[in-house]
């Protein structure tokens, strides 16, 4: 008999709230506040709330700092922010928001794109955020960005990532996670990658990031779990993609990525039914339909009951 090998949890961080709204036209405060208060209800513990980059490359995030002033609203949330530079990572760390995400794109094409300096540059810098996080009480997780493929530079060198999470270890990371930031990887590839650069860098977590454009995100969730990742990020209705990176298009939708893992017996900690209703909320504040087929068909609309494999 032939069977899956699954874990019995996961660990999901809900990306919405910044490379879901970072492609959207600037939503009013009071409606992203909603939008956090329909998301704290799903029971999701982790969010990644803004991103501390320039108004002007990303308009929708303009509002960062007044965003990070309403957090404490709900204190059991591991909030997190990302950063470009280490103007952003002070910015962060002054608004109270000390655990960052630094992105480091491994391809040069991209990272001139989306941080104004190639990849080497960009590197260079872990070991200042690292240090600025630490120093506030936070902690610094490396996202490598264009860690497959690029839309510049077509397929990425793996030793091109495994050069940027060698140097994250090296200068103080705390975490990595690969982005699959034009959505073209699959299953074997993102596999193959992910258990290189935990070769690479034993003793340290590595998350995964994956964009829905060809349609395999949720199919590379499932192999990444399968080999062992139990952090991924996902998006409420499947929004999000890069402003720096032509085609890319939304991550891969929080409510599908918890319908799978849960009716696999894979506990998320997260209520599917209140996630819809994030859902609804998001929908309303960006003022369009949502890329995800879950949300428009509603959840458990049909109660199936519970899974019980054959003997």
């Amino acid at each position: 008999m032939t069977s899956l090998a699954l874990p019995t949890g996961i660990d999901i961080r809900e990306v919405g709230m910044r490379d879901g709204l970072q492609l959207e036209a600037p939503v009013p405060l009071d409606d992203k506040l909603a939008m956090l208060e329909a998301l704290v209800a799903t029971g999701v513990r982790r969010i990644e709330v803004t991103s501390f980059v320039s108004p002007k490359a990303v308009p929708a995030l303009a509002d960062a700092d007044e965003v990070a002033k309403h957090l404490g609203s709900w204190p059991d949330v591991h909030w997190s922010a990302l950063v470009a530079n280490t103007r952003g990572a002070v910015r962060a760390v002054d608004a109270g928001v000390p655990d960052l995400e630094y992105v480091v794109s491994a391809a040069d094409s991209h990272s001139l794109a989306n941080a104004g300096r190639p990849t080497d540059d960009a590197a260079a810098a872990i070991g200042e955020i690292a240090r600025l996080a630490h120093d506030a009480g936070g902690s610094l997780e490396v996202i490598v960005a264009t860690a497959w493929d690029c839309p510049f530079d077509g397929r990425t060198d793996p030793a091109r990532t495994l050069d940027v999470v060698r140097r994250a270890a090296e200068q103080g990371a705390d975490q990595l996670c690969l982005g699959d930031t034009i959505g073209t990887v699959t299953p074997r590839r993102a596999v193959d990658l992910l258990d290189a650069v935990r070769d690479a860098a034993p003793g340290l977590e590595v998350g995964a990031h994956f964009h829905d454009t060809r349609g395999t995100g949720q199919a590379n969730a499932l192999a990444a779990v399968q080999a062992g990742v139990r952090q991924l990020d996902a998006s409420i209705g499947g929004l999000g993609g890069c402003p720096f990176a032509p085609g890319a298009s939304g991550n891969i939708a929080t409510e599908e990525l918890v319908y799978w893992a849960e009716d696999s017996g894979i506990a998320t900690g997260l209520d599917l039914d209140a996630l819809v209703a994030a859902a609804r909320v998001t929908e309303r504040a960006v003022g369009h339909p949502l890329p995800s087929s879950l949300a428009r068909a509603g959840g458990r609309s049909v109660p199936l009951g519970p899974y019980r494999p054959s003997a």
